[in-house]
């Protein structure tokens, strides 16, 4: 039996996230399941890591950056200069202290859900490929190949993500987090 009461989880995110943001969050948490059966993680945990993952996303800038002072929740500069950024880690943070999940396998797959990272867990793997394919995205170019792709080989399904993160950040001429660029040079190396 489960220690979270995930239908008081799923009340809250209701509420405190706007309609369209809820539901991307439970596809998030279905389809990270589903990652973790194909590749035999702890089913339970990556659907919490997915239900919460966005869990501070729709808080203003301005509450984030003091709940971040409050929570001593360390930002870079970078961060601070892209505040879109900051929901992960905070996300993070809030997970512990609000929603009382201390397992740090599902803390550190809600901070890297957006960025990624280097040699990522598995269970930080599945929360950053599910909140990218989940079935309520909007089809962008590689999706549905990433889709197909991710079941068969999951190293070569996020080197695919993080390349298309990268191409629709730089054609949007919008900057690129130096954890993302590791991160895809790591995986790309990995996929050769």
């Amino acid at each position: 039996m489960s220690i979270y009461d995930y239908k008081a989880i799923k009340k809250t995110m209701s509420k405190q996230l706007d309609a369209k943001r809820y539901a991307h969050t439970i596809g998030v948490a279905y389809t990270a399941a589903s990652l973790a059966m194909r590749y035999g993680a702890d089913i339970e945990k990556a659907y919490l890591a997915g239900l919460l993952h966005d869990c501070a996303k729709c808080i203003e800038t301005d509450e984030k950056l003091d709940l971040c002072k409050k929570y001593k929740v360390k930002l870079t500069p970078f961060e601070i200069e892209n505040p879109f950024l900051i929901h992960a880690k905070l996300g993070s943070c809030l997970a512990e202290k609000k929603y009382g999940v201390e397992d740090p396998e599902i803390l550190s797959a809600i901070r890297y859900h957006t960025t990624g990272k280097p040699d990522m867990s598995l269970m930080e793997k599945i929360v950053f490929s599910a909140d990218y394919i989940e079935p309520g995205r909007k089809i962008i170019p590689g999706l549905e190949e990433i889709r197909k792709i991710i079941f068969i080989d999951f190293d070569q399904a996020v080197c695919l993500i993080l390349e298309g993160t990268i191409r629709h950040l730089k054609n949007k001429e919008q900057p690129i987090d130096e954890l993302s660029k590791e991160a895809y040079d790591f995986y790309c190396k990995l996929t050769l």
